[in-house]
């Protein structure tokens, strides 16, 4: 064994002292290019990510950006119900089609390759993301200005793969306002530090209900802490969403696309800037 030079251009990839970082990046399909790449999180299941991940979707689109959504919640798929896509997904000799909204979003989810929606998805981790990566290289995607990636819940293998596969510009963290949220928060934020994947900041749902008939605000799940939470990691609050049964019943509908959020006007506004 030759003597450690500390140039690990020089060594094996094989080397024990080796500390250069490997990219484990896997290539774009060579019909997509997509501008930038975010990701929707969540440090546990139940906040509405992936209502995040559509209104983002929506309204970006309605600002007249060209945009996609990757649904990497393989295990529990629900944007293509969202957006009431019952069709499957169609394919060519050349890889995977995605399926086209109303509005001009191109999706692509496990969902729309299952012959049954409601067949449960039981994969061991290292086939759920291969998946996830097949719908990055496999999956033309076209011109697109933004790819959203609705994450699974948590911080497991397939969050790993993509942030590790895909090339993430920043992510986003939905939380809501119980008392558990600077819990949930930390820990999707941790796990972008040590992917050194950026944090464009945090949007907080369900954080109040607006009464119909004397427009008062009432928070249901207790006094945000999010702008506190907020303050320590030094990230801004990007939009606090409210309860909306009307917002429910269209998302329920498929009808996600008609949808006003006002409240993500702003963040829009930025991305669209970008």
């Amino acid at each position: 064994m030759s003597e450690c030079t500390h140039d690990c251009s020089t060594c094996g990839e094989n080397c024990s002292e080796r500390k250069e970082q490997q990219s484990f990046l896997k290539p774009m399909n060579e019909r997509s290019n997509i501008k930038k790449v975010i990701g929707v999180v969540s440090g546990k299941g139940g906040v509405g990510k992936s209502l995040v991940t559509c209104l983002l979707a929506s309204m970006c689109r309605k600002a007249g950006l060209k945009v996609g959504v990757l649904d990497a919640d393989v295990t529990g798929p629900s944007v293509p119900k969202s957006f009431g896509i019952t069709s499957r997904a169609l394919q060519d000799d050349k890889g995977l089609l995605p399926t086209v909204t109303d509005s001009g979003i191109k999706l692509m989810s496990i969902n729309l390759l299952l012959e049954d929606v409601n067949a449960p998805v039981v994969w061991r981790g290292p086939v759920i993301s291969g998946v996830i990566q097949q719908f990055w290289t496999d999956v033309a995607w076209g011109e697109l200005d933004y790819l959203f990636v609705d994450m699974p819940p948590g911080t497991g293998d397939v969050a790993l793969t993509v942030f590790q596969s895909l090339p993430v510009d920043g992510i986003v963290i939905v939380s809501t306002p119980q008392d558990l949220v600077k819990m949930i928060v930390n820990k999707a934020y941790n796990m972008a530090e040590m992917m050194n994947v950026p944090v464009l900041g945090l949007v907080e749902n369900m954080s109040y209900f607006v009464c119909p008939d004397c427009g008062k605000k009432h928070s249901i799940f207790g006094t945000s802490q999010i702008d506190e939470t907020a303050e320590e990691l030094g990230l801004p609050v990007l939009a606090k969403l409210p309860i909306n049964p009307e917002t429910a019943a269209l998302v329920d509908n498929g009808m996600v696309e008609r949808v006003s959020a006002p409240e993500l006007d702003d963040f829009v506004g930025v991305l669209k800037e970008l």
